[in-house]
């Protein structure tokens, strides 16, 4: 692999470096040895400045060497993470100016303390190892963690989906399937066709799949016409927003992307965030911000919360569920003031006592449901009793519909409340090959202070009617010891009280 400039420059200045306290040289003593400045052989090992051959071959000699160890890029054991995550391409591919981070900068670091920062690169190489983290999963972890930095809004996105729809859809035109079909096949020239998964199950879990072709031809290879194939067992929303995604590439002319949806594999995260702006720029045109906000405002006056009248919003909107959740967590904050927020995903199969987070953003950076290795999630959670809900609905009464409930959850340990609205509804997943009927539930979750409440006003009148529980994290973690719901023994509780009995009793020998 070709390393950049700047990577060789440090990989040499961590090698001399390195070379130089095993042989117990300071640098001064090192400079004067091969007749360089101090100040040159501290750029040098800073990986600011590259020597010629004549100074590789004089701090060879200084150092006893012979001159391809010195140059050869090669480090030693204790140096080897930071010399495969220059070889990684992570420097090269993830933008780091996203996370405020100057290239330049990390270099230094990485050059100021080696083995400091050798030691932590190792240890994050051998937690992701451990959780079997794919590169994948990484970007898409990078990727929420930018979402989160930003409160998950992008007023230049913003600014293009205004843009969009003052060409295309003025004087609050909705943006329609059919809309979005015309532009496609006139304005870009994309053809759209339709695959079956029943006739085609290996695609199954694909939405849509896009061809890119070639726009030149040639004697041996005709050109190419662009297409879209979307999958026959689309709904009407998942069409629509497979649609504005698309335009949404093609609008703001982003090259590097994924050809399918869900991707099959990422290959940068450029394109995992290429992906993640063409989905907000769709969910900004098919959801207008102005229309969504005077909803929202009439929402938030009401003295009493409806169920209903929420799930008829989201239908208004033409949106999924996950959709329009989403949406909100690119409106609220920017236009509510309304950043204490988090959204969850749950998947479940109706019948069974597992329940599977699936997808989760904090803009709270406070408690919620996170990602956690064999524990289970409390299951006084609204996020989880609706889909029991659910599930006894389609077993017992025929039910095939969407749910909606709300729920004000105070935490155990620390008493901090939340407002929940989580809707759930059926869809058909791919589970070991096959096509599987699962439910899934969406959650908005914002933490009631006092902020919320200047906001929102049926959550100061008495007759809001949403109900109220005492919640936790986990039944591992748990110290609600009446809980009929709890489905495990309190584990990391007890230890964690153990050993705090272990340190008291320690306390007491002093």
């Amino acid at each position: 692999m070709n390393l950049p400039a700047d990577h060789i420059r440090l990989l040499f200045g961590l090698k001399l470096r390195q070379l130089r306290l095993d042989r117990g040289l300071s640098v001064s003593e090192l400079a004067q040895q091969a007749g360089l400045s101090v100040s040159y052989v501290t750029e040098i090992e800073k990986g600011r400045k590259y020597p010629k051959a004549d100074k590789i071959s004089a701090l060879a000699n200084a150092m006893q060497v012979d001159y391809d160890t010195l140059v050869s890029l090669k480090l030693s054991k204790k140096l080897e993470p930071i010399s495969d995550l220059l070889r990684s391409k992570f420097l090269t591919e993830v933008p780091l100016e996203l996370f405020g981070i100057d290239p330049s900068d990390l270099l230094e670091l990485l050059a100021e303390a080696p083995a400091k920062v050798s030691a932590m690169i190792r240890t994050f190489m051998d937690i992701a190892l451990t959780y079997n983290m794919s590169v994948e999963r990484l970007y898409l972890t990078m990727l929420r963690s930018y979402q989160e930095m930003h409160d998950n809004f992008f007023p230049d996105i913003e600014a293009d989906a205004e843009r969009f729809l003052n060409q295309f859809a003025p004087s609050g035109q909705a943006v329609d399937e059919a809309l979005l079909t015309n532009l496609l096949k006139t304005q870009y020239n994309i053809h759209i066709e339709y695959f079956d998964p029943l006739t085609q199950p290996e695609l199954t879990a694909l939405r849509s799949i896009f061809r890119p072709g070639r726009a030149v031809s040639s004697a041996n290879a005709p050109a190419e016409k662009r297409t879209l194939h979307l999958n026959a067992g689309l709904t009407l929303e998942q069409r629509s927003f497979i649609l504005a995604r698309e335009v949404g590439f093609q609008f703001m002319s982003l090259k590097n992307r994924p050809y399918t949806y869900s991707w099959v594999e990422a290959e940068s995260f450029e394109q995992i965030l290429n992906n993640y702006k063409a989905s907000y720029f769709a969910g900004a045109i098919l959801i207008r911000r102005d229309q969504l906000v005077e909803r929202l405002s009439a929402l938030f006056a009401r003295d009493t919360w409806s169920n209903d009248d929420f799930l008829q919003l989201i239908t208004d909107f033409g949106a999924t569920p996950e959709r329009f959740f989403y949406r909100l967590s690119n409106v609220l904050p920017s236009a509510f003031g309304i950043d204490q927020l988090f959204f969850y995903r749950f998947n479940h199969t109706a019948g069974q006592t597992t329940f599977h987070l699936t997808k989760e953003m904090h803009l709270s950076r406070q408690q919620g449901p996170r990602g956690m290795v064999d524990e289970h999630y409390c299951r006084r959670w609204i996020a989880l009793t609706i889909l029991q809900e659910l599930s006894f609905l389609q077993q017992n009464k025929g039910f095939d519909g969407t749910l909606c409930r709300a729920q004000v959850s105070e935490y155990f340990d620390t008493r901090q409340q939340y407002l929940i609205v989580s809707v759930a509804h059926p869809f058909q997943a791919r589970v070991g090959g096959q096509t599987a009927q699962q439910n899934m539930s969406v959650s908005m979750c914002f933490a009631i202070n006092d902020a919320l409440r200047a906001k929102m006003k049926f959550l100061t009148t008495t007759n809001n009617d949403i109900p109220f529980r005492i919640v936790n994290e986990a039944c591992e973690r748990c110290g609600i010891f009446d809980c009929r719901e709890r489905v495990a023994a309190p584990t990391i509780l007890q230890k964690k009280r153990q050993f705090a009995g272990l340190k008291e009793a320690v306390e007491k020998l002093k």
